[in-house]
């Protein structure tokens, strides 16, 4: 889609490929600071776009698709790190963009027994946990506009608790008492920014086509045809150039097959 920054979700770059986008994946540092993750996330993108040469996307610019805290890091970068001219739209996944009860519970937690400071002691960078904090959030939505000339969509997520991963079940009731509907860790309240493209009825792992339930009575499986239809909302946009469509060889075989049978 021009590449699009896709991390670890799981057969979505497949899909890019599939529909004639060229995909890139970015790792950035798991609990660090959004100003440390996004700094980060600008080296990886411009090492690899430079490497692919021209993108698919608009005026060559890149779609980013992000997950969680990394809307965030997307959302510094292109407006503090000279980005702008090099992102066509963003595109993000259940990120809190006004923040997470959950984290303020942690980040109250931790500071309470002393725990930030013995991590810190040892070297390790939690800059993560005071970043999604709804105090530091609404902060950074002041001092981090919407760049013109960027199209912002969001994606959010809810389901029952009885539906959510086992994981995430603790902190859902945390956010639930606080912010109401939310996908285990982030509300829909607070993961909606610019173009909302609806809520998903997954939790935040699935959101990543991670499933860690077990469904017996309501299936929702894979969340990659989802995918499609946002890819397909972009490029009405004009945000996402069409690529050259490629056929899954599976699907060729089984096409092959059928016709055999008629």
């Amino acid at each position: 889609m021009g590449p699009a920054t896709l991390g670890s979700f799981v057969g979505i770059d497949r899909l890019c490929i599939e529909r004639g986008y060229a995909p890139i994946l970015t790792q950035v540092h798991p609990t660090a600071s959004v100003r440390r993750r996004a700094a980060q996330l600008k080296r990886a993108i411009v090492g690899q776009v430079n490497a692919l040469g021209p993108t698919a996307a608009r005026d060559g610019r890149i779609v980013i698709v992000a997950h969680s805290m990394g809307g965030l890091d997307a959302r510094h970068m292109i407006a503090h790190l000279g980005m702008s001219d090099r992102v066509a739209a963003l595109v993000t996944l259940s990120t809190p963009h006004r923040g997470s009860a959950y984290a303020d519970w942690c980040f109250g937690h931790l500071n309470r027994f002393g725990a930030m400071r013995l991590l810190r002691s040892i070297g390790l960078d939690v800059g993560a946990a005071k970043d999604l904090t709804t105090d530091r959030c609404e902060a950074f939505n002041q001092r981090t506009p919407d760049v013109p000339g960027v199209r912002y969509y969001s994606i959010s997520a809810a389901r029952p608790l009885r539906s959510v991963s086992p994981l995430l079940m603790p902190s859902y009731l945390i956010v639930r008492k606080a912010e109401g509907a939310n996908d285990g860790l982030v509300s829909v309240r607070s993961a909606r920014w610019g173009k909302h493209l609806g809520t998903w009825p997954v939790d935040h792992l699935h959101l990543l086509n991670r499933r860690f339930t077990i469904e017996l009575l309501t299936r929702r499986g894979d969340v990659r045809p989802r995918y499609v239809k946002v890819f397909e909302q972009l490029e009405r946009d004009g945000v996402l150039k069409a690529g050259k469509k490629q056929v899954n060889a599976n699907t060729q075989r089984r096409q092959g097959e059928k016709g055999i049978r008629g």
